[in-house]
């Protein structure tokens, strides 16, 4: 069985943030922020970590030193790259400013590695038994591309990797045309019908879906129970638009 909780919100340096604590006694450091600590006006009040949506990137540039100092690096060690909603991996040690991809990997190599989210489904990976650590940025067009099974590509035992679904748009806001939901067909509890040729997408039920076939272990599931309904906790694309982008950030603190 999976395991469901609430994160709590923590101050660290100066930022609220919600840290993730299943993954401390893997000497795994990792947290969620929300919107909140950070430099930049309306829309993208305040701590958006975006630097694609609108701001201005002194902004951006300030946000992510406080959230590379909460978490522990230099700036120049806290890793995000430049998401397509594909299913690219990027070896955190080779990551340059142009990297493109879904996945970022890291085998204990003293970086802090961060996936941005608006309502996508933010995942966190570690592997009990080595330095490796993954996060994964999955929409829906990235579960459709098999984003999780390219991340699990990464690990060679699944039976020691856990899995962390952090907080995403729930299926009861998350409306979504036939073009969409005909990849989901058949997945169990992905789609509920709503008016018209519309249904309402679970991106958890996705999720959850694709790791049970990959061979994780339920038990070694964890889902985070806030979504983004709402923008007002975390930000949220299908609710204000434009708007920033807040993260899921990891970094190996035990080899």
């Amino acid at each position: 069985m999976t395991i469901e909780l609430t994160l709590t919100p923590e101050s660290i340096e100066g930022l609220s943030v919600y840290p993730i604590d299943v993954v401390r006694r893997f000497g795994v450091h990792a947290f969620v922020t929300d919107r909140s600590g950070g430099v930049s006006p309306a829309p993208f009040d305040s701590l958006n970590l975006g630097d694609h949506v609108g701001d201005e990137a002194a902004n951006v540039l300030e946000n992510r030193r406080r959230v590379a100092t909460a978490i522990g690096v230099d700036e120049s060690r806290l890793i995000i790259i430049n998401q397509v909603h594909g299913r690219d991996v990027v070896n955190a040690n080779e990551a340059t400013s142009e990297s493109s991809g879904d996945v970022i990997i890291d085998f204990g190599d003293s970086f802090a590695i961060a996936v941005l989210v608006a309502d996508c489904l933010p995942i966190l990976v570690v592997d009990e038994d080595s330095p490796a650590l993954a996060v994964v940025h999955a929409g829906w067009r990235g579960l459709q591309n098999n984003v999780l099974e390219s991340a699990l590509e990464q690990f060679e035992h699944h039976d020691a990797v856990h899995v962390f679904l952090g907080p995403c748009i729930s299926a009861q806001s998350y409306q979504v045309g036939p073009e969409v939901a005909e990849h989901f067909v058949g997945v169990a509890g992905a789609l509920k019908p709503d008016t018209g040729d519309r249904s309402r997408l679970d991106l958890r039920a996705v999720a959850l879906a694709q790791l049970q076939t990959l061979g994780i272990t339920d038990s070694h599931v964890t889902v985070a129970q806030q979504s983004t309904d709402g923008a007002t906790t975390f930000f949220s694309d299908r609710a204000a638009r434009p708007c920033g982008r807040f993260a899921l950030v990891a970094r190996r603190v035990i080899a």
